[in-house]
């Protein structure tokens, strides 16, 4: 490898949506930082099988509101 032209290969650690962590290795951040994900495997529907809404900033509402007049069922 070309020295100097690499990004910082460190440790972190991920801490997922039910609380459990573990620390692997990344170029994100600096070292020791922790990556809170929002979405991982316990909790997304890919993988549970369960399909939850999740309305980010009022887009649902927004869509509902303007598509009301189509008579759309909420």
């Amino acid at each position: 490898m070309k020295p100097d032209i690499h990004p910082d290969y460190h440790e972190i650690t991920v801490e997922m949506t039910d609380g459990t962590s573990y620390k692997t290795r990344s170029t994100w951040g600096a070292a020791g930082d922790v990556m809170k994900l929002d979405i991982d495997p316990k909790s997304h529907p890919a993988w549970t099988g369960v399909h939850r809404l999740i309305d980010s900033g009022g887009q649902v509402a927004k869509f509902n509101k303007r598509f009301e007049q189509f008579g759309l069922k909420k």
